[in-house]
């Protein structure tokens, strides 16, 4: 059963398209990858993966203001019944929003690639203001 591990850079909050990375390497496994399921998973706390619309960046920007909005920096006074703080005002609200959202995606594989609507991609979902070097691992089984 295959599997590779996609690294991921971030340049701080938002959404990054990797559908390319994940469809080339399901192509290149070839015969063995004509129909299965792929997993996707991410092995960091503060960051999700979101299969959403790629085709009007407005999307990303607004799935960002939105949840930004719902759980905001802990130096905004409505957060201020959060205890873990020392990592900065960004790392508790970036564990609520990866608790909020999925970590890992399974995404059927039909045809050699993955079974992607026309207008979906596949993103890692950064929820820290620094930069991160993120890492998705990827199983794909027959």
């Amino acid at each position: 059963m295959p599997q590779t591990e996609f690294q991921i850079t971030t340049r701080g909050p938002g959404l990054y398209e990797f559908t390319r990375d994940v469809t080339r390497w399901v192509a290149a496994l070839g015969a063995e990858a004509e129909q299965g399921l792929l997993t996707l998973f991410v092995r960091h706390t503060s960051c999700s993966l979101l299969i959403q619309e790629n085709a009007d960046p407005e999307v990303q920007s607004d799935l960002q203001a939105f949840f930004h909005r719902l759980v905001p920096p802990t130096s905004d006074p409505s957060m201020s019944y959060l205890t873990h703080t020392y990592e900065g005002p960004d790392d508790m609200p970036a564990h609520i929003k990866a608790a909020m959202m999925p970590v890992s995606l399974t995404i059927p594989v039909s045809g050699g690639a993955p079974a992607l609507g026309t207008w979906q991609g596949i993103y890692l979902f950064e929820h820290r203001n620094a930069p991160h070097s993120r890492r998705v691992t990827a199983h794909f089984s027959a």
